[in-house]
């Protein structure tokens, strides 16, 4: 083939590859090599056809070939990367770059642009293979190219950054070779150059970036610091050049000036640096300077975290001796300390296995021995396992310490350390000698260790009081070891008690003592020295500054022997407030310090808040019950309260021990008659002594404080003044009082200059003065008597008149009514708080006073300052209170019951009562905030009715008392105690004048009366007032009716109906009237006064209620409609109102038949009335009767009453019961929330209700029939005879009104106990029973009928399933008969007939069940009949039977029971007789898997269900449908069906 023909045949290929067709051209391409097979041209067509025959192997070495014939040529290369691109093959990829690479040296020289096309290409692919070296040289080229195109300078820069960017990254990965790190120097330094301007900020991030990329690269150190300088020298302010070199130098450990230079310089810059901190720190570690080094490195260590910081600051800490936070700061640096770094972790560990043996005590131990078995080859270093020794130690196991020291000694004889722990061991087995030797040896051999020369002295210091006195041992030793090592601060502490107990130099000693503090701020022993020290030596500012100091860095409940030192300065110096906060913090530390607890009770008695001290004194005796001052000052405190009995008591507690003298005394203070004999007695013998007649005066006054109709005091003849003089003589108050007058004035006689003396006489005077009454020449006497006190109190306060006691009596004399010198009454009190300003009576007579005077502003702010100084001094508040009440503020009653919880004040007790009373009264704020509050929140009924008790007891001559008393008890139902307080009451106001008061008094005793049962009485009371009110006409009436006396009741509400005034007033006696003729049996004179009543202007719900009942009995649906909508047409009601329309709208509901209204009405009054416990009850009530399908609601709705109201809570309990039971709630199902625990509470709260038995009967046997179903036995067998038998004995003790009903539930019971019985199989037992019953009552149909039930049950086991006889079921059918409303017997007997195959008697059965559920209305019974009627046409349906009748009656069956309410087991019927009729159908499977898939569908109705289902759904071999229910069954853990589906399956194969 010539050259021509080659040509042609090229570009015949090249034509053929242009269509496309590839094979043609490979033709012409392997003919043109046969002749020429150098040709470049046809290798590369056969490279491009294969490459698109997909023919890559064939297709690479064409190209190969061509491009070894001519490697400079592009053609080829381009191919051989359009191949490797396009195809997916490993060492395609691997061969790509190199391609690439050479296609970039081609297009240098021909193509600019896809020079850099494959030059980012290539790129990309060095980058994702991370192959940095080859991608530098690469920018590098690229950037040459660009250089030799001649780019501008921008460009080039972009470009510099970008591999400055670039080859940063990939510094951040693993260390990478020397080329890379050149070529990225070179890059930052051509970048720097081409940067501008300099300085600014491009140019200050790329020479950070700069420096941060050298950091990284150790051998470029050099560099590196002159890269910071330079950046330094530009940008002075920037840190980050001198964080590097920080850093840079704490790497190296290098500390030289330079370092220290670049430390500091970094601190100027930004002084929070964690790392300059850090720098100085290490550097003052080095030099010794442990303080400073602690200091620097814990601030540096706050804002950068160092695992080699933290090592240097636990040195630092452990050379000052704070081994708790070396060990601590140890702990931090293993937390940070990585892996690789071996010898800092084993460093760290060693550190802290000392700190923790240093710090002592077990806890420490057991992590010193926990650490020592983290470090590696612990048992080979000596001076570790002596470590471990010591923590044996401090463990109390001093024979393993012992152990240890031997083998250390006999292994190292030298060994120090080892000498140190025997000695120690010894020590601890008090060996003291043999300690001595050990320590003596070790400090031999270690003469420049100050620790050892310490151990020593503490050893020569704790051998006695010879060595502590001899100079050459203990102190000699101490002052070496202080030497040797002065910041050994345990050293300085025990040279302090040398100083203050041996050589009795306190200067030296609290030096000692302080720098041993300044050492170790945790040496409480030191600090609380110094203190002492400080105190004794009069230098009160440096003991409060260093008591200061410690408080200020104490965290709560720390720190209490600062606080306890300095609330006691405060106490010594007069501060009490602050002495008390002090002495409060120092208990938070330690609350079981006793001796802390006595001294807050001194403080506080000091502020004279003695309530508080004396509980401070009751914890302080609690805690130490030897301690006799604490109850002695418990004693005196309740002495100065008043409450002398029990400060008897203590007193005599105290004596019984010792005779203690201030406990004697007190005696004698408190125990009144008994110290008018004695100090009689002393009197008689020594006349000459002042305290005594002052002593008999002050007894002779303090009856004083006694009501006076219980002041009688037993005085001596003589003292008394009265014959016989050998006798002693009962003296009344006044009397007393005037006997003390004459002790005082003896008293002054003897000793005239005596102030106190002056004040008490005129205190006598002053309560004289109380005893008289303000009239006639009795108020001459009063006014004689104040003027006396005031000029003797006058008298006390001319000799002192600092006592600021003197000026309040003087204050509170000058306000007495006779005197009412009420501008000398504010002078004193002012006087008095001037004297004493924490002075509560003061300013709470100061607020009286200005009360009295209508300044209510400053009256208030007076008992606000009171309050503040003596929370718990009820009069204060008795008088914030007096002025709410003046202001009519709402607080009032809230303040009053404070007065009552804080004490019992007659005034604060009798204003509390009156306020609740008066609330109570108020009827329209009964759904106020405020009364849900003060009256329902705060129990105030029951607080009021107590502190008004206590008051009648002690005050009995104040009617208006006794009648709030009377009506508070009548309140909380408390009728016997009502009638008592009213009772006295009237009593009297009989003996007064007041004839309204009585009338009023009389009315409520009447009416307290009727209530409690004693309406004969009640008539009689009622009989005696003037019957000219309403109120008492109409108690009359309802007393006479209570009674018995109707007749008298109708005149009685006549008489009353003339009197009453309002329309509403009317309409209530009509409606009274009108109960009272159904009563006596004339409805028809009933519902002429309830329509009389309806037509008045005002009429009253209670009528239109009455008219409605009325209509519900007779049954008149019309009249009860009427009634009911005229009730409506009033509006919305409150109270028990709204409970009744419910009631009569569901009964109404129930009486029309519509049944599933009844309960959507209890709900719709619920939802609108949710805080009504009634409506909660009466829901859960109707809700099995009318719609059991709801029982769960049912349920919880019983559960809300419960909660909601404790009286209806008892009754709703029962019924949440029944809707468990009508829900099938068992044991079995749910062991928490079930009917039986349900019943057992509600016979609990009601254990005399006869329903709550019969209850727990029910609920017992549907537990035992839940057992029988899952084939387990029973475990409540044999209760049936025993829970009957409690009914029978309720019911006879039930009122007369509920009788009918009791007795019906009694015959429930019976039937239920042989129902039990014959479950149980006990059909002997049953027969008995019903036979028994049947010997008391003949005539009993129920009886009878479950007698034939038994009888009948047992035939047809004994026969065997026989056929009965005609007469039987005949006897059977009458027996039925006779119990026609029995719907349970026409069931049973339905059943029977089924037995026998009778099922057209067992329809007739069941229709004349259901004929009779409809005419009583019983709208579960029809359900049930229906649902049973279709059960059983189901069996002939499934059986096959010929016909429609079975069919069709169980459409009509379920089709009624679905119109009374929806139901699953009709549903399941429906269903069933499609699987009979229709297998196959679409709408079986449809009404099946309606059923299964459903929520609230009962259990055994989805088991049912879903079998049928699995049934329908393999006949129809539908696998899809078949898994979703197997996966169904399976979350509903439902085995036997899945058992199911599996002998389905195996049967189907």
């Amino acid at each position: 083939m010539s050259s021509k023909e080659v040509k042609a045949a090229l570009k015949n290929a090249r034509d053929a590859i242009k269509n496309k067709e590839f094979k043609e051209a490979l033709k012409h391409c392997k003919a043109v090599l046969k002749i020429e097979k150098s040709n470049y041209n046809a290798w590369v067509f056969i490279g491009l056809a294969a490459s698109e025959l997909d023919q890559p192997d064939q297709s690479q070495t064409a190209y190969k070939k061509a491009v070894e014939l001519e490697p400079e040529q592009l053609l080829a290369w381009q191919g051989l990367a359009n191949l490797y691109v396009k195809t997916d093959q490993w060492d395609f990829q691997v061969e790509l770059p190199n391609v690439y690479q050479k296609l970039v040296e081609l297009y240098a020289s021909s193509d600019k642009n896809k020079c850099y096309e494959t030059i980012s290409k290539l790129s990309d692919i060095y980058q994702s293979d991370k192959e940095y070296a080859k991608l530098a040289k690469l920018k590098l080229q690229l950037i040459q190219v660009k250089e030799e195109e001649g780019v501008d300078k921008k460009e080039l820069l972009q470009l510099w950054q970008q591999l400055t960017k670039l080859l940063s990254d990939c510094l951040n990965g693993e260390e990478q070779d020397n080329e890379i790190q050149q070529h990225i120097i070179t890059a930052f330094e051509k970048a720097m150059v081409l940067m501008d301007p300099v300085p600014g900020e491009d140019h200050k991030k790329m020479s950070a970036d700069y420096v941060k990329c050298l950091s990284k690269l150790p051998q470029e150190e050099p560099k590196m610091k002159e890269a910071c300088e330079s950046m330094l020298s530009l940008y002075p302010n920037q840190s980050y050049p001198l964080e590097v070199l920080c850093s840079h130098y704490l790497n190296t450990g290098v500390q030289d000036e330079g370092a220290v230079s670049c430390f500091s310089r970094l601190l100027d810059v930004a002084p929070n640096s964690g790392i300059g901190h850090l720098g100085l720190g290490t550097k003052a570690l080095q030099e010794g300077r442990f303080k400073d080094a602690i200091r620097d490195l814990s601030q540096g260590l706050k804002t950068m975290s160092s695992s080699t910081g933290w090592c240097s600051l636990a040195e630092a800490q452990f050379k000052m001796q704070r081994y708790s936070d070396s060990a601590m700061s140890c702990t931090q640096g293993l937390t940070l300390c990585v892996s690789g770094d071996k010898a800092l972790r084993v460093k760290l560990l060693k550190l802290k296995l000392e700190n923790l043996v240093r710090s002592g005590g077990e806890g420490a131990a057991d992590q010193a021995l926990e650490t020592f078995s983290q470090i590696p080859d612990a048992e080979k270093d000596p001076v570790l396992v002596a470590l471990r020794g010591h923590a044996y130690l401090y463990k109390g196991q001093v024979d393993e310490a012992l152990e240890v020291s031997s083998e250390l000694v006999a292994s190292h004889p030298n060994l120090t350390q080892a000498l140190v722990l025997r000695g120690q061991a010894h020590l601890a087995q008090g060996k003291l000698q043999l300690a001595e030797e050990s320590f003596l040896k070790a400090a031999s051999q270690s003469p420049d260790c100050g620790e050892y020369y310490f151990l020593l002295g503490r050893l020569y210091w704790d051998m006695g009081e010879e060595t502590r006195k001899d100079r050459s041992k203990t102190h000699t030793h101490l002052l070496k070891a202080a030497k040797l090592d002065p910041n050994l601060g345990c050293v300085f502490r025990y040279l302090g008690h040398y100083y203050r107990e041996v050589a009795k130099d306190p200067a030296r000693a609290r030096g000692c003592y302080k720098k041993a503090f300044e050492m170790d701020k945790d040496d409480v022993e030191s600090g609380a020295a110094s203190v002492d020290l400080s105190m004794e030596q009069d230098d009160m500012d440096t003991a409060l500054a260093i008591l200061q100091s410690v408080i200020e860095k104490a965290t709560p409940g720390s720190a209490k022997w600062a606080w306890m030192r300095r609330g006691l300065y405060y106490l010594k110096v007069g501060e009490y407030q602050q002495a008390v906060s002090d002495l409060q913090a120092a208990l938070r530390a330690d609350p079981e310090d006793w001796v802390c607890w006595e001294c807050l009770g001194e403080a506080y008695l000091n502020r004279r808040s003695f309530t508080a001290a004396l509980k401070a004194f009751g914890k302080a005796h609690q805690l130490q019950p030897a301690s006799i001052y604490s109850v002695y000052q418990a004693a005196a405190i309740k002495q100065t309260l008043g409450k002398f009995r029990e400060a008897v008591a203590e007193f005599l507690q105290i004596t019984a021990q010792q005779d203690y003298v201030p406990a004697l005394k007190g005696l004698g203070e408190c125990q009144l008659s008994q110290a008018i004999q004695n100090l009689f007695r002393a009197v008689e013998l020594r006349p000459d002594l002042s305290c005594l007649w002052k002593l008999l005066g002050d007894a002779c006054t303090a009856v004083s404080t006694v009501s006076p109709n219980r002041a009688q005091v037993s005085m001596p003849g003589p003292l008394a003044g009265l014959e016989p003089n050998t006798q002693s003589h009962t003296l009344n108050q006044a009397q007393t009082l005037k006997v003390g007058e004459r002790c005082y004035a003896r008293a002054l006689k003897l000793m005239s200059e005596v102030p106190s003396l002056w004040y008490d006489l005129g205190l006598n005077y002053y309560h004289q003065s109380s005893l008289t009454c303000p009239s006639g020449e009795d108020q001459n006497s009063s006014s004689l008597l104040l003027e006396k006190a005031k000029q003797c109190l006058k008298k006390a306060i001319m000799m002192d008149s600092g006592n600021h006691n003197y000026w309040n009596a003087l204050g509170v004399t000058s306000m007495s009514k006779a005197l009412e010198n009420f501008a000398l009454a504010q002078h004193c009190f002012i006087k008095s708080i001037e004297v004493e300003p924490n002075n509560v009576v003061a300013w709470t007579n100061l607020g009286t006073l200005y009360l009295k005077k209508d300044n209510i502003e400053l009256a208030h702010e007076a008992f606000k300052i009171a309050q503040s100084l003596e929370p718990l001094y009820v009069n204060c508040w008795i008088g914030q209170a007096l002025i709410a009440e003046r202001v009519e503020s709402f607080d009032t009653m809230d303040l009053f019951r404070h007065t009552t919880e804080l004490s019992t004040h007659m005034e604060g007790v009798k204003g509390y009562a009156y306020w609740v009373c008066s609330t109570l009264l108020d009827k329209s704020n009964r759904d106020s905030t405020l009364y849900r509050y003060n009256i329902v929140q705060m129990n105030a009924v029951s607080a009021a009715q107590v502190a008004l008790s206590k008051y009648t007891e002690r005050i009995q001559s104040d009617p208006d008392a006794f009648i709030m008393l009377g009506y508070l008890n009548e309140h909380l139902q408390l009728k016997r105690q009502a009638v008592q307080a009213y009772k006295r009451a009237v009593e009297l106001l009989q003996s007064m004048s007041s004839e309204d008061a009585l009338a009023f008094a009389l009315g409520s005793y009447g009416r307290a009366l009727c209530t409690s049962g004693q309406p004969e009485e009640a008539v009689r009371v009622y009989s005696s007032t003037p019957l000219q009110e309403l109120s008492d006409l109409a108690g009359l009436a309802l007393s006479s009716c209570r009674a018995g006396l109707i007749p008298e009741s109708i005149s009685a509400y006549e008489r009353a109906l003339a009197v009453a005034s309002g329309e509403k007033e009317k309409a209530y006696i009509l409606t009274a009237l009108a109960l009272l003729q159904h009563r006596l049996g004339n409805l028809d004179s009933a519902k002429t006064l309830l329509f009389k009543c309806s037509m008045l202007k005002e009429p009253i719900p209670e009528s239109l209620l009455c008219l409605c009942a009325l209509g519900l009995v007779q049954s008149d649906a019309t009249l009860s409609a009427a009634a009911l909508t005229e009730l409506l047409k009033q509006g919305p009601a409150s109270g028990s109102v709204i409970e009744q329309r419910c009631l009569l709208t569901c009964a109404l509901l129930a009486l029309q038949g519509n049944y599933s209204a009844v309960q959507r009405e209890a709900s719709r009054a619920v939802h609108s009335n949710p805080g009504n416990p009634s409506l909660w009850a009466l829901l859960s009530r109707l809700v099995p009767q009318y719609y059991p399908r709801k029982a769960n609601g049912g349920a919880m709705a019983g559960h809300v009453a419960c909660l909601s109201s404790m009286t209806l809570g008892k009754r709703a309990m029962l019924y949440s019961g029944v809707n468990q039971l009508a829900n099938g709630k068992h044991s079995g199902e749910d062991t928490h929330r079930n009917a039986l625990k349900t019943m057992q509470r509600a016979v609990m709260l009601c254990p005399d209700d006869p329903a709550t038995w019969a209850g727990l009967m029910a609920a017992c046997h549907t537990e035992n029939t839940s057992c029988y179903l899952s084939g387990s036995a029973p475990c409540r067998r044999g209760l049936e005879q025993t829970l009957m038998s409690v009914v029978s004995e309720k019911v006879h003790h039930v009122e007369e009104i509920e009788r009918p009903l009791a007795q019906t539930l009694e015959g429930w019971v019976l039937q239920q106990a042989v129902t039990g019985l014959m479950l149980g199989g006990q059909l002997e037992q049953a027969e008995a029973l019903c036979t028994q019953v049947l010997s008391v009552s003949p005539e009993h149909p129920a009886v009878m009928l479950s007698l034939r039930q038994v009888q009948c049950q047992r035939l047809l086991l004994a026969g065997g399933g026989t056929v009965l006889p005609d007469s039987v079921l005949e006897q059977l059918n009458n027996t039925v008969m006779m119990n026609p409303t029995n719907l349970g017997g026409w069931h049973w007997l339905a059943e029977v007939y089924r037995s026998q195959g009778l099922l057209l008697q067992a329809v007739m059965a069941y229709r004349r069940s259901l004929q009779i559920s409809s005419q009583l209305g019983l709208h579960s019974s029809q359900i049930s009949t229906l649902l049973r009627l279709a059960l059983l046409a189901l069996g002939p349906s499934i059986a096959g039977v010929p016909g429609n009748d079975w069919t069709n009656m169980i459409v009509e069956a379920t089709t009624e029971v679905l119109k009374l309410g929806s139901s699953s087991v009709a549903l399941l019927f429906q269903a069933l007789l499609h699987v009979v009729t229709k297998m196959a159908a679409r709408e079986t499977r449809r009404l099946l898997e309606r059923l299964v898939y459903s929520q609230d569908v009962p259990v055994t109705v989805v088991q049912v269900a879903s079998w049928y289902l699995l049934r329908h759904l393999h006949s129809k071999n539908d696998q899809e449908l078949i898994d979703v229910l197997s996966q169904y069954a399976k979350m509903k853990r439902d085995q036997r069906l899945l058992d199911f589906h599996s002998l389905l399956s195996s049967s189907s194969a």
